[in-house]
């Protein structure tokens, strides 16, 4: 059996991995474009501030891992699949074929139409390479922008600011990690960097980069208010899109991300997708969406796996939209459907002064979503109680007046024996 995997990040690599455990004398290829071991996305913050190496981002830290396993890693670009001939074609020309094919090549960073974006000194930190040019521009009184404060404007935000540069953080919604936290959160989060000497403008649009005049800084980031930001070095953080432009031939079905089913297969039944190109089953709302997130793509590769090795044993029962964010040391996290059901109860506590905060949203007596902020131990519970969809029984009252309590009641409710969840 020839597996063929396109995309060497988290989900594809899992995915070799699951593959070999369950097929010993498969052909199995990994490509992927980037002249790099595979590695994490999310780690290149800690390569940006000194506390890994480039080999510290590697998704396994032997170099003979792949070797080991037999598994054939490729370094090219994927120009095509023609499902037909069931082949990928390279982008030099070369083609290589396979029984069960796995897209994996997982998404891009947006560039936002806004003219001058094309300037020197303005980049995205998405690759290993960015992580090294970053480095190098990066150092104490370097004026900043971070343009973007979602979640991965966020992830970086903390290796920016331990530069020493003189940061400033440009959004275009009223709130921070707006697709992650409500506004009692993200207000936490506003404060905190605030606190720590960040300059924050919410509600705000970059209208156009121009050259500086009056050498304060090599550039002028032109806001929508009137304002003008000086700033040497701009890092654009404004959202990402799946890669999937090289299946416009394909005849493989794609949406915002590649259509997938149950089993995450495809419209073409060899072929599956996986990671932030799958538009997969959100186990919340039973909707089909793209979740570009760490957790997800390793779920699917393995789940994938072991369908394209087994014949569709596995059925995807959704992921659980999870975000777990760091910011200059502040926990935020948000699980499930934060936002609330339609009709469902809600629970909140707010600390500003402590930096804590808890709201939990229930549907019936189901949690179906939380958010958490400088309560980490909270962060595994919250999502188990999500995932296992146990009714709280009792326990749903006791959490409306005391969302602390979550520990006591996962740890009761999850007691197989116990009936106080089930009885009420």
């Amino acid at each position: 059996m020839q597996y063929v995997i396109v995309g060497a990040g988290p989900a594809g690599i899992t995915a070799a991995e699951t593959l070999r455990k369950q097929d010993r004398s498969a052909v199995i290829t990994v490509i992927g474009e980037e002249p790099e071991p595979p590695y994490s996305r999310m780690a290149l913050p800690y390569y940006l501030t000194g506390q890994i190496d480039a080999a510290g981002t590697w998704l396994r830290k032997k170099a003979e891992h792949y070797h080991s396993l037999a598994i054939d890693l490729l370094q090219d670009r994927v120009v095509a699949v023609l499902p037909e001939r069931k082949v990928v074609l390279l982008d030099g020309g070369r083609q290589i074929a396979y029984d069960k094919l796995l897209i994996a090549t997982g998404s891009r960073p947006v560039k936002p139409p806004v003219p001058g974006i094309d300037m020197p000194g303005i980049q995205h930190c998405w690759t290993l390479r960015d992580g090294r040019n970053l480095a190098a521009a990066l150092g104490p009184g370097a004026k900043v922008v971070l343009m973007g404060a979602g979640f991965i404007g966020c992830i970086i935000l903390e290796a920016l600011h331990k530069s020493g540069a003189d940061l400033s953080v440009v959004e275009m919604e009223e709130r921070m990690v707006p697709r992650m936290m409500n506004d009692q959160a993200a207000g936490l989060i506003k404060q905190w960097c605030l606190d720590k000497g960040v300059a924050i403008h919410l509600g705000s649009r970059i209208e156009a980069f121009r050259e500086n005049t009056d050498n304060a800084a090599s550039m002028a980031v032109q806001l929508d208010d009137g304002r003008s930001i000086a700033a040497d070095l701009v890092v654009v953080a404004a959202g990402v899109k799946a890669n999937i432009d090289f299946l416009a031939r394909s005849g493989i079905a794609v949406d915002q991300g590649i259509l997938v089913n149950r089993f995450l297969q495809t419209s073409d039944e060899n072929i599956y997708a996986a990671g932030d190109v799958a538009q997969g089953l959100d186990f919340s709302t039973g909707e089909y969406t793209v979740q570009a997130i760490q957790p997800t793509a390793v779920d699917h590769g393995l789940l994938a796996a072991r369908n394209m090795a087994g014949g569709n044993q596995a059925i995807h029962r959704g992921s659980v939209n999870m975000n777990v964010l760091d910011t200059m040391g502040l926990i935020a996290c948000s699980f499930g459907a934060w936002m609330g059901a339609d009709g469902g109860d809600f629970v909140e506590r707010h600390d500003p002064g402590r930096y804590r905060y808890i709201n939990l949203q229930f549907d019936g007596e189901y949690l179906v979503g939380a958010t958490a902020i400088g309560l980490t131990e909270h962060v595994g519970v919250l999502r188990g109680l999500i995932q296992s969809r146990i009714a709280l029984g009792a326990w749903k009252p006791r959490l409306l007046e005391d969302p602390t309590r979550i520990m006591e009641a996962y740890l009761e409710c999850t007691q197989p024996l116990d009936a106080l969840c089930r009885s009420g």
